[in-house]
């Protein structure tokens, strides 16, 4: 596709039966890059936290950490559509939701996007009445992972799928084009992915999902201290650059 893709462009690709490449990116030149390489999606996410910003996890990215990065990463993508996170604690009410949507739509994103499901309908039919495109976020959420002691399978039990199935037809009704599904067991992604009308977007949810999001510092190795379990790097950056830089070291030393 030569032309920017839209949210709408998301949404058909699951009737097309086309599957979507979606990775992150928080500045301008990885932006581009992955925009060249022919990225559907490019997620500004509060993944920023960890991966850029050193915090524990991403409970303490702020709305203006959200719009830097947003604002810059924008500056490098010409096709793939940028949806940006609303951050944790920037959308406890619907006019909260709205307004920092709206602020995230101002520094240049195609779409935002917000977790939870059932809870969540409020703010996500208030975004999407006021036209901003929206990609939900169900399974495991991470701005709740302080909550939960850590990152834990979605979807084990007959109870867990059946209750991810109603977040995720409830986000569907509400108006979100697509939807995130994280750390969900294979089986229980299968069963979302053929219950809704929506196109589901894994991350460590198994191969039956519309699409796939991956943290790209993640895919390439460029956080070398912590890789997730279901990621399977195509590539050590973080140990090109470290060498690269030993190197230059060793010939400064040496004069």
């Amino acid at each position: 596709m030569d032309r920017p893709v839209t949210p709408d462009d998301i949404r058909r690709s699951k009737l097309e039966r086309r599957k979507l490449a979606c990775l992150t990116a928080y500045d301008y030149p990885t932006a581009r890059l992955l925009d060249e390489a022919g990225v559907d999606v490019i997620l500004v996410g509060d993944s920023v936290g960890m991966v850029v910003l050193g915090h524990p996890d991403t409970t303490l990215v702020t709305m203006a950490d959200m719009l830097h990065h947003t604002r810059i990463a924008v500056r490098g993508v010409k096709r793939a559509l940028v949806v940006a996170d609303l951050p944790y604690h920037s959308y406890e009410t619907p006019a909260q939701a709205l307004e920092n949507a709206r602020r995230l739509m101002d520094e240049g994103a195609g779409a935002v996007k917000l977790e939870g499901g059932v809870s969540r309908r409020p703010q996500i039919e208030t975004i999407v009445s006021a036209r901003i495109p929206l990609m939900a976020h169900i399974g495991m959420l991470p701005q709740n992972v302080r909550e939960e002691g850590g990152y834990k399978l979605k979807g084990r039990d007959e109870a867990g799928i059946v209750a991810l199935i109603e977040d995720g037809r409830a986000v569907e009704s509400a108006g979100a084009f697509s939807v995130v599904i994280e750390i969900v067991a294979r089986d229980a992604a299968q069963r979302i992915t053929a219950a809704l009308g929506i196109p589901t977007i894994g991350i460590g949810s198994g191969e039956h999902c519309d699409g796939q999001i991956l943290v790209t510092h993640d895919l390439i190795g460029l956080f070398p201290w912590f890789t997730p379990k279901f990621v399977r790097p195509e590539a050590q950056v973080g140990t090109v650059i470290r060498d690269a830089v030993r190197r230059f070291v060793d010939r400064t030393h040496a004069g």
